[in-house]
């Protein structure tokens, strides 16, 4: 009996074909992947295609711009800032709640979202300024809001602190020292701020 010395090669099985969520979840990664690394003025549709492994054609039959899918990529990807830290006093609440900021914004999605807020033209800019607001500014405020609200509930914090002013006091540091100054903003920066700028603005009057 003579025994063949080729072996059959079992035939490849086809990766199934994605549709529908799983291909759109699949082409807003690739952006998100595209805009935290190449930025946004590198950003192209047909990169954005070959990053999802699919056609030019299916990216465009969804979002018929780069505008529009960059726009939901943010939308979809930004991280949750729900839950503000409750750690006993206002102090190291602002810390934890500086390094979770930290965080999202040197994750992918908030390297997107750098890029865009960092080269975008104004008219450009302002059409992501909703996403921007709703995902990143009303959130970080809110968590802000409950902070100094237990802390002047606590009696650490001085009662009329819970203003405008002082909500955006930690956001516009972050944002212009990563900005201007390219900060990556260690935890012993994180503790200065608090220390030199927070605390000594929130601290009731005599104490």
């Amino acid at each position: 009996m003579v025994t063949s010395r080729w072996t059959a090669v079992p035939a490849q099985t086809a990766s199934p074909r994605r549709r529908g969520a799983v291909l759109e979840r699949a082409i807003l990664d690739a952006a998100l992947e595209q805009l935290s690394t190449v930025g946004w003025n590198g950003l192209t549709m047909e990169g954005v295609a070959a990053g999802a492994q699919t056609g030019k054609a299916a990216v465009y039959r969804r979002w018929p711009s780069k505008e529009d899918l960059v726009e939901e990529a943010l939308r979809a990807g930004l991280p949750n800032l729900d839950g503000a830290p409750d750690l006993g006093n206002v102090r190291e609440e602002l810390v934890a709640l500086c390094v979770r900021a930290r965080e999202a914004m040197f994750s992918r999605p908030g390297a997107a979202l750098r890029s865009v807020l960092h080269e975008c033209d104004m008219v450009q800019a302002d059409r992501f300024h909703g996403v921007i607001f709703s995902g990143v500014v009303e959130p970080t405020v809110k968590l802000l809001h409950e902070v100094v609200t237990r802390g002047i509930e606590r009696g650490e914090v001085r009662p009329d602190a819970a203003n405008g002013y002082v909500f955006d006091a930690i956001p516009a540091m972050m944002m212009y020292r990563s900005k201007v100054c390219a900060s990556e903003w260690s935890r012993g920066e994180i503790e200065e701020m608090i220390d030199q700028l927070m605390v000594p603005l929130l601290r009731p009057q005599g104490a």
